[in-house]
């Protein structure tokens, strides 16, 4: 047994209330503090961070997960199994399992290894970038475990080295600190990965999220036959990855817009690295000024690629990522010459496939554009969609043709 097991060695247990849906039983990992039946524990209250045993109001086995009671969401389950043990072991059972789907649908050099409930570790998000992986625990349940998951890496992979992201805000609402650093031996935290043909780098320690966005690694082959020998527009590039595999396709010009210049250092030498910098361009500026500057002047293009931010990270201001989303579209669509096409994201779970969908046409209808729909799709397979788990289900991606 190791050090990481002895905690919780006396299992507590936690009752359901009687009167609440049965959206737990039916599987949904999360068990929010409003459901949990305070008056009915078996043993002395548990401390944050521990595993529980849950049950329903009538002593039914429902699952196994850690509980944090100063959490909105008290309980997220780790297994309905009652004879799986959480322990250094489970880590390695679960990784293993995760990495054998990743390789059976066709990721072999970069993939997200781990998408929290979608592999049934809770907040857990492990990306494998080559031989380096990165690491974030978003809830104190499963920030115990780090040592046992860290070990569990090691043991499968051999890493060259594995880093932590754990500089999210949403770590505050678990009573965490923000965080980041290694986890390995030291190492050079700039990376270059291939993807889809070409070569990026990728800057682990201070890049956005994990540093490189491996959702959209299958969308932006979607973009081939579209853009060659075109005129591409890419706003909100980051670091140039649909842009530059946009001129490895055959674009005979690529224009690509940040507000970062860190971002556009970042493009330019990635355009640099794959020696694409004669066709690609690309300049710091803000995308929602110059956007809408320029469809006044009448520029076009053939392909305008979008992939703004979320807008949103609450519920409370959907509208207002809504009107965001309409906006940004709307001038889009006026920037491409007619025949030609719009590219665009919305990567926040709160804004659901329809209403992204509606929003798109709503913002073709005010440029008085018709569109017609090309691809619409999710993110990339290696980030598993659960049905009735709205949170494994965030970005859509969709290429319309814009007459």
């Amino acid at each position: 047994m190791s050090d990481t097991d002895v905690t919780f060695v006396s299992m507590k247990s936690i009752f359901l209330n009687k009167n609440i849906s049965r959206r737990v039983e039916l599987g949904h990992p999360w068990i929010f503090g409003n459901e949990v039946n305070t008056g009915k524990a078996l043993d002395a209250a548990a401390k944050p961070g521990e595993v529980v045993n849950v049950y329903t109001y009538d002593k039914k086995f429902i699952g196994s997960g850690y509980i944090n009671p100063q959490s909105q969401i008290m309980v997220r389950l780790l297994t309905r199994d009652k004879e799986e043990t959480i322990d250094d072991q489970f880590f390695i059972n679960r990784l293993k399992r995760a990495w054998e789907y990743r390789q059976k649908i066709g990721y072999a050099e970069n993939c997200r290894l781990i998408f929290g409930e979608a592999d049934d570790i809770p907040q857990l998000i492990i990306d494998k970038f080559n031989d380096y992986f990165i690491l974030q625990t978003l809830a104190l349940g499963i920030d115990v475990w780090k040592p046992a998951i860290v070990k569990a890496i090691e043991t499968i992979f051999t890493p060259k080295g594995i880093y932590e992201r754990n500089d999210v805000p949403i770590r505050e609402l678990e009573g965490m600190e923000q965080i980041k650093g290694f986890l390995s031996e030291e190492f050079d935290t700039n990376i270059i990965i291939n993807e889809n043909g070409v070569k990026f780098h990728v800057d682990i320690a201070n890049g956005q999220k994990t540093g490189f966005f491996l959702d959209q690694q299958d969308n932006r082959r979607a973009i081939k036959s579209i853009v060659k020998n075109a005129d591409i527009l890419g706003a909100f590039c980051y670091t140039g990855s649909f842009e530059i595999l946009a001129a490895h396709y055959g674009a005979k010009s690529v224009l690509g817009l940040d507000i970062s210049q860190n971002a556009i250092d970042m493009s330019i030498k990635n355009a640099v690295l794959n020696g694409l910098e004669s066709i690609c361009k690309f300049e710091c500026v803000n995308a929602f000024d110059v956007l809408k500057k320029w469809s006044k002047e009448g520029k076009q293009w053939d392909v305008v690629m979008l992939d703004p931010p979320s807008f949103t990270k609450s519920r409370a201001t959907i509208s207002k990522a809504v009107a965001g989303y309409k906006e940004i579209n709307l001038r889009g669509m006026k920037l491409v010459k007619p025949g030609g096409f719009l590219v665009t994201s919305s990567c926040t779970n709160l804004v659901q496939p329809e209403l992204f969908l509606d929003i798109i046409q709503l913002a073709a209808t005010d440029a008085k554009r018709k569109i017609r729909q090309v691809v619409f799709s999710s993110q990339s397979a290696d980030h598993p969609v659960i049905r009735g788990q709205e949170n494994t289900h965030y970005l859509k991606f969709l290429i319309v043709q814009v007459l």
